[in-house]
């Protein structure tokens, strides 16, 4: 099997890292969707160690940091290195109406999942009309969200 040497593909390659205009930690693919009263995050983190997995709460910001420890094997010859390696990171600013005190995360098939309860208070919930009017029907209208 003969390998072809392509100038412009390794130009391509070579001036993608060094105009790439990302700095810093590298993002990850994550979906977020309300589920009744609860959030729920899941970012793709395959091949993390889930030791090095932190997720922090300060204040309304919510952080996810993990590390990718890139494989480093000794003599062989880099063909192709397009998986990324390194600290991975995301920030979100939770809005007021949930439950921060019971945020919990778990780590499954390289799914970091986290679960945002929406507190009681922002709940929709039933509010009962009260009248003075004696032997008046009471009417409990519905509140929805």
């Amino acid at each position: 099997m003969a390998v072809f040497f392509d100038p412009f593909r390794e130009l391509d390659r070579v001036a993608s890292r060094f105009l790439d205009t990302r700095q810093g930690p590298s993002l990850m693919p994550m979906d977020l969707y309300r589920d009744g009263d609860h959030y729920i995050l899941n970012a793709d983190l395959p091949g993390v160690d889930p030791g090095s997995i932190d997720v922090n709460l300060d204040g309304q910001l919510l952080t996810i940091r993990a590390e990718r420890t890139p494989r480093s094997l000794e003599g062989v010859q880099w063909l192709s290195h397009e998986r990324p390696s390194g600290t991975f990171l995301r920030q979100f600013t939770l809005g007021d109406g949930l439950a921060t005190d019971r945020i919990s995360a778990s780590y499954d098939n390289g799914v970091l999942s986290v679960t945002i309860p929406v507190s009681e208070k922002a709940k929709p919930r039933k509010i009962e009309v009260a009248s003075s009017t004696p032997g008046a029907q009471q009417v409990t209208p519905e509140v929805t969200a």
